[in-house]
């Protein structure tokens, strides 16, 4: 109907291409148009002004030869004011902005390794957007975005890369294993060695109180029994000492101790035997 009343509709974000007699003649933007096609007007066609979007794939290889899939995403738009440019000065937009890809990816990518390339991806997206700008704008096309998606290695590679990461983590626990058992280590010898001068002081003061003990009753025993000398009060300060020890030995009935002599004069031998070491000692010295 609206082409019998010589009427076109042009949709919103979409302009259309009037050409009479085969010859462009304007852009016409969107709404309610007059046609007259019986004087030689028509509509070439028609040209969307929405955002489109062209992803890449793209297979090129490393400075370290590897080969990897890039994947770069293209958002870009035809501009209304270049929109014969658009209609007419390209045939096939997406290839060729697939070649434009292609030819940047191809020309960057085999300058950087596959660490620098995972690391570089804005840099390479910014080096297809200013090559892409910089053609397709003399075709009434604007680059909105471009994006690297992903840079996909062979599997083989990831599979590879994957070890290499695990091994290097592996290493590093194994270090700080061996680092908190060292550490280990050194607390226990620092709490064993504390702990053995905590006992020999204790040794030390059990000692020191025997020996004072031992003055103050041999003082007390030469003071309340006249005629009695310091090594008459050790012998029987021994003898006791012995009996005691013999009664415990008796008492337990799985003791391992054993005296030689065990005859109660043995302690008289074994006083003398300490004196005598103590005076050929001091002699000596």
């Amino acid at each position: 109907m609206g082409n019998l009343l010589c009427c076109v509709q042009v949709d919103q974000s979409t302009v259309a291409i009037k050409e009479k007699f085969g010859k462009f003649e304007e852009v016409l933007e969107p709404g309610c148009h007059f046609l007259p096609w019986c004087l030689g007007s028509q509509l070439s066609g028609h040209l969307t002004l929405r955002l489109q979007q062209l992803d890449v794939r793209c297979e090129t290889k490393t400075k370290d030869n590897v080969f990897v899939n890039v994947v770069a995403s293209i958002q870009y738009r035809a501009l209304a004011d270049k929109a014969s440019d658009a209609f007419y000065k390209l045939s096939n937009t997406r290839s060729q902005i697939q070649a434009y890809v292609f030819d940047v990816i191809r020309a960057s990518v085999p300058k950087l390794t596959l660490d620098d390339a995972f690391e570089q991806k804005n840099d390479i997206a910014k080096a297809v957007e200013d090559e892409l700008e910089k053609a397709m704008s003399a075709y009434g096309y604007e680059i909105v975005q471009t994006l690297i998606v992903d840079i996909e290695p062979d599997e083989h590679v990831k599979r590879a890369m994957n070890e290499i990461n695990a091994a290097a983590r592996m290493r590093v626990a194994a270090n700080e294993k061996a680092e908190a058992e060292k550490i280990l280590q050194i607390k226990r010898a620092e709490g064993e060695a504390e702990s053995k001068y905590l006992s020999g002081l204790g040794i030390a003061r059990q000692r020191q109180a025997i020996v004072d003990g031992l003055r103050d009753s041999v003082l007390g025993f030469s003071v309340n029994v006249p005629g009695t000398t310091p090594k008459d009060v050790m012998d029987m300060v021994l003898v006791t000492q012995y009996f005691d020890t013999m009664k415990e030995i008796g008492a337990a009935s799985k003791s391992s101790a054993v005296f030689i002599p065990h005859g109660p004069g043995a302690v008289r031998d074994v006083a003398s035997q300490i004196r005598d070491g103590l005076l050929q000692g001091s002699v000596q010295q």
